[in-house]
Parts: C-alpha cells; structure tokens; sequence
C-alpha cells in the first residue's frame, strides 16, 4: 500500500517538475505494444500491451520535456507502470513536417519481480519519430541494467538488451486535450 503511493506522490511530482517549461503543452495517448528482447533464447512476454498519457512542453522548441505515465504487461506477464519526465533534443525534417527526438527518460516504476512492486527509479535513452498526429516512441534498456534490475541473466543468459516500442496519437484524435503540434507545423509552414 505505501508503495503504491509513494508511486502517485512520484507521478504528481515529475508532472509539477516539468509544469514550469509550459509554454506549449500537447497531449498524446500512448499504446504500449511491444518489447524486443535482444538475442534473447528464453520466450519473453513480447506483447506489451497497455495504456498511458505524454503531455510534451516546448513541442516547438528545440529541447522538448514532457511528463509520461502508463502501465502495461510487462515482459513476464505481469502489469507494470511508470511515470516520469522526458527531456529529448527534437530534429524537424522535410519542412517540419516530421521530426526525431533523441534523449532520456527518467522515471519511477513498479514491477512484481523488483523489490516487491515498491517503487524504483530508472532512466534510459529514448527516440520518438513523429509526424503531426502520430508518433513512435522507443526506449532502450541495455543488458547489463536489464540483469541488474530482474537479474533475467539467470534465466536467459543470452539476453543483451530490451527495446520497447509505443505509439503516441494525439489526444485529439479522441476529442480531448489540443493539438498545438499541428499548430506549431502549419506555423512554421506560412514562415
């Protein structure tokens, strides 16, 4: 019980922290789907379904934060969440109408097979390619950190490294939140 809010409280605090760099927010719900264990021999649950929310800051800027949260199974079946704080350097391509992220996701999470489902803390690389509406984000956690938070080596000794891919729609294709991305492109397209 006191894990899992010490798990809000740190959610409502990455949300706060990133508050501050307000000057554009957009709103985008995330569909986690799929986990790529690298090399790995074990079956690993590869189906990562589950749900969240990115709320980005500065999505016209060249460094863009956001706050995320969301849960989803996790690679041993299990229902995980997270919440946390991205700070990413955007690259806008073909007349800003794409764009690549690269940079870090830090966060607290809880997993069944960590510490008992207390919270933990993390921060990995993580990339997003986006067009207006739509977007991929990836994150990577590499083997040796993997090994040190599940200790999956014992299992899969094989495994060097865990990809994690979701799509990122904007809220506004569910009628909720805005869509200044759009916004911030056609802006840029009458410049």
């Amino acid at each position: 019980m006191i894990g899992r809010w010490a798990f809000v409280i740190g959610a409502v605090g990455a949300l706060a922290a990133a508050q501050p760099a307000a000057a554009q927010s957009d709103w985008g719900v995330v569909l986690n789907g799929r986990a790529v264990h690298v090399n790995a021999q074990k079956h690993w649950n590869e189906d990562n379904w589950g749900l969240g929310f990115e709320k980005e800051f500065n999505s016209g800027g060249r460094w863009v934060t956001g706050a995320v949260a969301n849960g989803f199974k996790d690679s041993m079946d299990n229902p995980s969440y997270m919440a946390g704080i991205t700070v990413k350097r955007r690259f806008r391509l073909f007349s800003d109408r794409f764009y690549f992220d690269a940079g870090v996701v830090s966060f607290l999470m809880t997993r069944h097979d960590v510490r008992h489902n207390a919270p933990f803390p993390g921060a990995l690389p993580a990339m997003t390619f986006g067009a207006r509406r739509v977007a991929v984000n990836v994150t990577y956690m590499p083997g040796s950190i993997v090994d040190s938070v599940t200790h999956a080596n014992l299992v899969d000794p094989s495994i060097s490294g865990v990809f994690f891919i979701q799509l990122k729609l904007d809220a506004s294709l569910f009628g909720f939140g805005s869509h200044r991305a759009a916004g911030t492109f056609a802006q840029a397209d009458d410049e």
